[in-house]
Order: structure tokens, then sequence, then C-alpha cells
């Protein structure tokens, strides 16, 4: 199913979403204006410096061992930035427009009323954590891979976790192969949700080691169980966006 736009009015216009949006397209324009090459300037150095490569964010020896002398390794270029700098900035990096589009989608889709509801100050923070946290997950389920985690899909994954608490009503318009339908929120956030838990139990077995399952199923438990704390202090959602529209 591919989100198209939920029922759920926004009070104020998403800023910081539509902002986070448009650093992540310029950070793959500029990605994608370097050498596509294994050079120290080329497109996999990017990724290198500012993804996350889990053996460098946590002080492990990479599953390869030590580089050959004269050599330089992803860690290497990993470990030059610091070994932390990917926690935030693997959030604005991406493989290609597909991977791009596909995440920006969802983040506009649930981001936008999860920004409405905490408020511009405490969103970013939110936003952030939940990636930092996935990411970390990641990280651990594969601590001496030296293979850079890129992609905003940790903390996207946390918008449908806070969205799904709060608004498990709301009707998310998708496409269903060619068909335009209404789905329930909790049903088509609860079915992303059981994919990516299989998928992740699927990678742990030996499948597709290409995708961060790990983090997708952790950024997802995070935006679900910090949003409330999230919101302390905040005043009630107005009556007619307290559980979303009603699906009908």
């Amino acid at each position: 199913m591919i989100p198209l736009h939920d029922d759920n009015p926004t009070l104020r216009f998403p800023v910081l979403t539509v902002a986070l949006i448009v650093a992540c397209v310029l950070s793959l324009l500029y990605q994608s204006s370097r050498p596509d090459d294994a050079s120290l300037t080329g497109q996999a150095a990017y990724m290198c410096a500012y993804g996350v490569v889990p053996a460098n964010t946590l002080g492990e020896t990479p599953a390869g061992g030590a580089a050959q002398p004269g050599d330089v390794t992803c860690y290497d270029v990993s470990r030059d930035h610091g070994r932390f700098t990917g926690l935030l900035t693997h959030m604005f990096l991406h493989a290609g427009w597909i991977h791009l589009v596909g995440n920006m989608l969802f983040l506009w889709v649930f981001g936008n009323n999860v920004e409405d509801r905490l408020g511009r100050l405490r969103f970013l923070p939110f936003y952030a954590a939940c990636g930092v946290i996935a990411a970390l997950a990641q990280a651990f389920a594969d601590a001496r891979s030296d293979i850079p985690m890129i992609g905003a899909s940790g903390a996207v994954s946390a918008m449908l976790g806070a969205y799904i608490v709060l608004y498990p009503r709301a009707g998310i318009w998708s496409l269903i192969v060619v068909f335009p339908m209404k789905v329930p929120a909790w049903a088509w956030i609860g079915l992303y949700f059981a994919m990516q838990f299989a998928y992740l139990g699927d990678q742990m077995t030996g499948g597709d080691q290409g995708t961060a399952y790990a983090a997708h199923v952790v950024g997802f438990v995070a935006g679900a169980v910090l949003i409330r704390p999230a919101l302390a202090g905040r005043p009630p959602a107005p009556p007619a966006h307290a559980k979303g529209a009603l699906f009908t």
C-alpha cells in the first residue's frame, strides 16, 4: 500500500516537516553532483562520512579487519568525521531518488500531524531523538559492520508509531495495486509494523541484508512510546483533532 494522504487536517502549516523534506532533497542533489566512484571525493565517501558506520560508532574493530597500508576504507572515512556525527546526519542521506521519495512521502503523510500536535519547538528534538535511537538499534544489530547506514526511515517510522497512538481512527487514503482506497490508520500502520517485524525476522535468519529493518522496528516503537512523554505540558488537542478524523 502506498499512502497518498490522510483525512486528518492540521491546524498549522507543517513548516518543519517541509524543511526536513527540502533538506533531504538538497542533500541528495549535492551527493549526486559528486563523482560516482570510490574516490575520497565521491558519493561513496560522502555516505561513509555522514552515514552511520556501526563499527566506528560503537568503537568496534570492523569485520573486514585492518586495511592494507595505503588503502582507505569506509571505516577510516567515518572515523575521520567522528564517532557520533552520523547518528544525526544519516537521516538526510539517501541511496537514490526512489529511496528518497518513498521516505519523504511517508514523512509528509504522517509527520505533518505529529508536528501539528507536538508544536514546532518539540517536533525536531522528537524526530531527531527517535532517529538516533533507531540508528543505534541498527548499529548494535551488526556492531562490526563497516557498511554505512543511510536514510530517514528510522525517524520516519517513528512518525508512524506516534501517529497510531495519536490518531488511530484517522483514514489513510492509499493506492492499493492501482485503486485508491481509504484504510483506517490503526489497520494501515499496524500492517506496516507487522511487515517490518516479519522482514526483520527473515533478515536475522539470512534474508535481505540491504535494508535496516531493526531501525524501522525500533524507530516505530520509540515513536509510539515517547510521543506521550513528549506531549507533557502541551494543551489538549481540540475535539475535532483529538482522535483524528473518524473513519467512515
